[in-house]
């Protein structure tokens, strides 16, 4: 069994709504052999992850998996399953997961994820292991795994971070993880936050910089009469023995620049000591302060926001004496507790046996083979850092207003908004004034000795932060997307326009580029995940206006959580065969994923004339806009009065919603329906304006949108757009399915009195009998057939689809007129050619830019024709 291909989806996908990775794989000719029938498959696999015994799998009972395993299940199933053990083995939440066959060996997994290269690790652990007991060839799992475990070390948020994120979810905002550990992106848009673990974006560059300056922050404090420890910078030994005997024993050492207690050397009593720890120190740090050293218990308080919100006592990590056990033994019983992991994923941390450890007993009198006398209590850390092992206990109801106050004011001091504050005193509840002093200032503090006290109430700072940055009115920007076979890009456009004309900084994505407040931003067909997150990254956008293609959903999901108004135009056969779509039920599970990630109190609009767009209805959870070309009483006989419709009634838009009819305007006067000749404008229009009622946009507005909305190349490239050359009208149209060629060609039948010359295509990556459609759709409409071929040939050799679309003609009609040309700008210039005044030329384009350039020469080349017709040129 090997792996072809890894695919990670980072929000909703068409697999689940779940964080998943596709895995690709080969069973290498075990495709039909049940794991039952493999010599001690079975036996040995659950041996080594016992974890197995707990999956219910799709029969859900105690043991199913066991027992399909006994029944006989396939190998990629049973790597689904393995994958799941492992990450649960290392304390990752994670349950879902399934496998499907793709033809023959060949399979694919979907599974679950939290993080992402921990979760590839797995994978590949997975199959190593089933390989192995398939050769019988056993692998070192236990190794493996530690191995996996490094990788989650680094890849694991912190709690501080996981707090923050937490609590941005549940009340519905968005969380965008970044490349770099703790960095995250709260909401889109302009209304995005970004934060560092425990770092807001209104956290001052300088603050922090300040604070992590330990000499530079005493300074501060001492000069606004905040009680700090004396001392100084040392400068060398003669600087430090000096200032050790002004200052008086015992004394303090520890690193200007520093954090998690890291190089602190507490209570040295002698100059003796005092020079031991000196010399170690100066190895790894280069700046070094003394300070007298105050006896007193270890408090920190948090302040966020100048407003004293947790309050912990942290303990140095201690163990007592049963009478029988050695120092080592109840270290080792210490770090048993199931509330201590390696690092920081669990509410404490694992004592290392380090120098450390090592010093504060020989302090104490101990060495680690010593036996503790029955109730004897010794510290094994002079520091309470909960990274290097300490305790924590809630305080926050016991200190006093004026150690409030003192907080505080060391807040605005330092100008930081979140700060943690380490406070040395007997007694918390009694004013610092000759009681303590401000050993520290933190201005990233670790939030778990609150959030996971050893003792007391959990604080939820992550709330407190969230409110703090968003100043108590947390808030996302509306995200609208649009997809469907045809009209997306029309419908998208003009939703943007109307906002655009309202005020609104519209971040727009579009087959024709990504746009930000009208200007664009990058050029191309930007349909799919990145270009979305363009815009959902970007700080100018107030709303996000995505069109979102059936491509860019199949291979990378969506790039938001969910949508306020989600759109689908319709769903019709194009794109059968590619990206594993087979059939129309496996495009509309497609599409269907843009209406079910839409927020609860949010709209899905559904076009009530297609088939298959109404066949998701069961998929939906949101309200429901329905939009329709025909009458609404002639086409519903029921109506839901919880939904919206919006309809067309005497050519004119007509919308009900709440059981009151609104006439909205008429057809007449939207420019891009031409009198409502276009009927696959008139949809686009009815998708929009529902989109814009989903939106709660005053429907005068809505009106002055669609009505101000132009069917030019300025404001809707691409799509039906008209040139007069010389009298014949000219159409460049995007159109690139049966759909929209009939849609766009019987349009133009209505409003065309002389003949019609096409040029046609269609892309090269459609099936046979899609694109021999083309040729009869062509040949029922046009008067003469000018057939071409894209540059993008998509997998086909050249000339190949042009003799199909010749096959679809002479089926329909064999006197049908037609000729092959290539080259698109060569065939639009044979029929410029052949048109007279009052014809038309329709070409389905594929690069438009290159056309107009070809419509422009010809224009010019005829005017020197006529200007010169009866003379020299001079």
């Amino acid at each position: 069994m090997k792996i072809v291909k890894t695919k990670v989806f980072e929000g909703k996908s068409i697999y689940s709504h779940k964080t998943c990775i596709r895995l690709d794989v080969d069973l290498e000719g075990y495709c039909e052999i049940p794991s039952k029938d493999i010599e001690d498959f079975n036996f040995n696999l659950v041996n080594m992850l016992p974890e197995l015994r707990t999956h219910r799998c799709g029969i859900d009972e105690e043991e199913g998996f066991i027992k399909r395993l006994k029944e006989g299940t396939y190998l990629a199933h049973i790597c689904e399953h393995i994958i799941i053990a492992i990450q649960n083995n290392l304390g990752i939440d994670v349950h879902f997961g399934k496998a499907r066959e793709i033809k023959d060996d060949h399979y694919y997994i979907i599974f679950q994820y939290q993080y992402e290269n921990t979760a590839i690790e797995s994978s590949k652990l997975a199959i190593d292991i089933i390989n192995s007991l398939i050769n019988k060839n056993p692998i070192n799992y236990e190794d493996r795994f530690e191995l996996i475990k490094e990788i989650l070390k680094e890849e694991m948020l912190g709690p501080s971070t996981k707090a923050i994120c937490d609590y941005a979810k549940s009340i519905g905002l968005p969380v965008i993880k970044f490349e770099r550990g703790e960095f995250h992106q709260i909401g889109y848009g302009k209304r995005a936050k970004k934060i560092e673990a425990s770092i807001s974006p209104n956290t001052k560059c300088i603050s922090v910089d300040i604070a992590s300056d330990k000499l530079l922050t005493k300074e501060l404090l001492k000069s606004q009469n905040i009680p700090v420890a004396e001392g100084s910078k040392i400068r060398n030994i003669i600087n430090l023995l000096k200032e050790a005997e002004d200052i008086g024993y015992p004394v303090v050492i520890k690193p200007q620049y520093g954090n998690k207690g890291k190089g602190v050397v507490l209570n040295i009593k002698t100059e003796m000591e005092l020079l031991t720890a000196y010399r170690k120190l100066k190895v790894k740090f280069k700046d070094l302060i003394i300070e007298k050293y105050h006896n007193g218990k270890d408090f920190r308080v948090c302040v966020i926001n100048n407003k004293v919100v947790a309050v912990a006592l942290r303990k140095p990590p201690c163990i007592e004496g049963d009478g029988k056990d050695n120092i080592l033994e109840l270290m080792e019983k210490l770090n048993d507790n199931p509330l201590r992991g390696d690092d920081h994923e669990k509410p404490l941390t694992k004592v290392k046996l380090d120098e450390e450890v090592l010093g504060s007993l020989k302090d104490q009198g101990k060495a680690l083979m010593d036996v503790l006398e029955k109730g004897e209590k010794i510290y094994l850390r002079k520091n309470a850092n909960l990274s290097t092992g300490g305790e924590a206990v809630d305080y926050t109801d016991k200190i006093c207003d004026e150690n409030i106050d003192i907080c505080i004011r060391v807040a605005k001091i330092l100008e930081l908004d979140i700060c943690g504050i380490d406070i040395c005193t007997n007694d918390i509840s009694k004013p610092l004034i000759d009681n303590g002093i401000v050993m520290e200032v933190n201005a990233a503090p670790g939030l778990r000795m609150h959030l996971r006290p050893s003792k007391g109430k959990s604080i939820d700072l992550g709330k407190e932060i969230v409110s703090m940055i968003y100043k108590d009115e947390p808030s996302n920007i509306p995200v609208i997307s649009i997809t469907g076979t045809n009209g997306k890009t029309t419908t998208t456009r003009l939703i943007s326009h109307t906002l655009s004309k309202m005020g609104y900084c519209v971040g727009m994505t579009s087959s024709s580029g990504v746009f930000v407040n009208d200007k664009c931003i990058d050029k191309g067909d930007d349909t799919g995940f990145k270009s979305a997150r363009t815009v959902l990254l970007n700080p100018d956008v107030d709303i996000a206006v995505l069109e979102t293609a059936r491509g860019g959903l199949i291979r990378n999901g969506l790039a938001y959580d969910l949508a306020d108004v989600a759109v689908i135009t319709n769903i019709r056969e194009d794109h059968l065969g590619i990206d594993g779509v087979k059939s129309m039920e496996d495009l509309c599970h497609v599409k269907s994923l843009v209406g079910e990630a839409v927020k609860d109190d949010g709209y899905v609009v559904i076009n009530a004339d297609d088939y298959w767009s109404k066949s998701i209805l069961n998929r939906i959870k949101a309200k429901k806009i329905f939009f329709t070309t025909k009458n609404l009483e002639e086409f519903m006989e029921e109506k839901d009065p919880n939904n919206i419709y919006v309809y067309i009634k005497n050519k004119n838009i007509i919308i009900e919603n709440e059981e009151k009819k609104y006439l909205l305007c008429k057809i007449d006067d939207i420019p891009i329906t031409l009198n409502g000749n276009l009927e696959f404008n008139v949809q686009n229009v009815l998708a929009a304006t529902a989109a814009l009622v989903g939106m709660k946009i005053d429907y005068c507005m809505i009106k002055n949108g669609i009505t101000s909305y132009l069917l030019n190349s300025d404001k809707n490239s691409g799509r039906f757009n008209c040139y007069d050359v010389n009298g014949v009208n000219v159409i460049l149209d995007y159109g690139h399915n049966s759909d929209g060629y009939n849609a766009v060609l019987s349009s133009l039948k209505k409003i065309n009195n002389g003949k019609v010359y096409g040029v046609v295509g269609i892309p090269g990556d459609r099936a046979d009998n899609a694109v021999e459609e083309i040729g009869e759709i062509s040949a029922k409409y046009l008067d003469y057939i000018i057939i071409k071929e894209d540059q993008d040939l998509r997998g086909r050799s050249t000339g190949e689809v042009a003799k199909l679309i010749e096959s679809g003609i002479l089926n329909y009609n064999k006197n049908k007129k037609y000729e092959i040309i290539l080259k698109e700008e060569d065939a639009l210039i044979k029929a410029l050619t052949m048109a007279k005044s009052g014809d038309s030329i329709i070409i389905f384009f594929e690069k438009i830019e290159m056309l107009k350039n070809v419509i422009n020469d010809y224009v010019k080349e005829r005017e020197l024709v006529e200007k010169y017709k009866f003379g020299a040129i001079n």
